[in-house]
């Protein structure tokens, strides 16, 4: 089996691509070869016995998306993107990233199944961006699309495009709405919702971290632990049992930031959370305000996607993933 990865030097495609080879396969099928693509290029895949392509690419260049494809990959991971904050910053950046760069890769796979028939499982990765306020208590699997950000707006089209090409038998292709990953290692980026994860990863390390918004915001939240299983679930799942709506909002747990500070103080103590400090941040706050806040999954629970059940879940399943099992500071 041949795996594309576009977007793999990021967290979430690191991560993705450790599992694949932890795993031996995918789906209880080996994996020969893997294509890693980004705009810088990722790192090699450690421990990986098979054939190895990597390169540092943009997706929104004319005639990079075919070259990805040249080798025709089985399955075809699309988790690039540029952050939401980013994409609300830089109008014409979110655009060519995030759609014009997604356009290109499900056409150069239409184009490739002309010449020869070709039709790939696709995996893209959507955000609960995609839904607007005003929100019922919790936004249900029946709950239409108005996305309120350039962000949310892309990736909407993305599912819509990702939909119709599956339709057509383009592709066998699948959108899931990850909720905000928490807690995510490495640097803060600049995505707005980076605090859910700095105000618990920098106290784990004994850093200070900053607090833009009140203790009483409430978002929804998942590990990249969970995100991982997400994505291999996807790929692997017969997606005949989704039907033709293939975009799924991701179970999660819904938080507010006090609950994640209560669940650090009884995993790492007082002394992580003092080092907690409130700066209020306008920006942030109102874009916080206009966030979906919890989510009822039925959909994606039925046809076996799993995440966490608590903060304190989540903050432990980082603590052995990324600390060695130990707290820092």
């Amino acid at each position: 089996m041949h795996i594309l990865i576009i977007g793999a030097a990021g967290m979430i495609g690191r991560k993705l691509t450790s599992r694949l080879i932890a795993d031996g396969g995918l789906g209880g099928k080996p994996v020969t070869a893997l294509t890693l693509v980004d705009v810088v290029e990722p790192p090699f895949p450690a421990g990986f016995q098979g054939t190895v392509n990597r390169s540092a690419e943009d997706l929104s260049t004319p005639g990079i998306a075919a070259q990805c494809l040249a080798d025709r990959p089985d399955v075809i991971f699309h988790l690039a993107a540029i952050v939401s904050g980013e994409a609300e910053a830089d109008f014409d950046k979110g655009y060519r990233i995030n759609l014009d760069g997604t356009r290109y890769l499900f056409e150069a796979i239409r184009q490739a199944g002309l010449v020869q028939p070709y039709t790939p499982r696709v995996v893209f990765t959507s955000s609960i961006a995609v839904f607007g306020a005003p929100f019922p208590e919790a936004i249900g699997d029946e709950f239409f699309t108005t996305p309120l950000t350039s962000y949310g707006t892309q990736k909407a089209i993305g599912e819509l495009l990702l939909s119709d090409y599956s339709r057509k038998g383009f592709f066998d292709g699948i959108a899931i709405r990850l909720p905000t990953i928490c807690i995510r290692p490495g640097t803060p980026n600049k995505a707005a919702s980076g605090f859910f994860s700095n105000i618990l990863r920098e106290p784990l390390s004994g850093k200070e971290a900053v607090l833009p918004v009140s203790e009483d915001v409430r978002h929804w939240h998942a590990s990249p632990r969970a995100a991982i299983g997400f994505l291999i679930h996807a790929a692997t799942m017969d997606l005949a049992t989704v039907g033709p709506r293939r975009a799924l909002s991701m179970p999660g747990l819904s938080a507010t930031v006090g609950e994640q500070i209560a669940a650090l103080r009884k995993v790492a103590g007082e002394k992580a959370v003092a080092l907690i400090r409130r700066e209020p941040d306008p920006t942030i706050i109102k874009i916080v305000s206009g966030w979906a806040r919890n989510f009822d999954t039925p959909r994606a629970k039925a046809l076996g996607f799993v995440a966490e059940s608590s903060f304190e879940e989540i903050i432990r399943a980082h603590i052995e993933d990324e600390l060695g099992g130990k707290i820092g500071g």
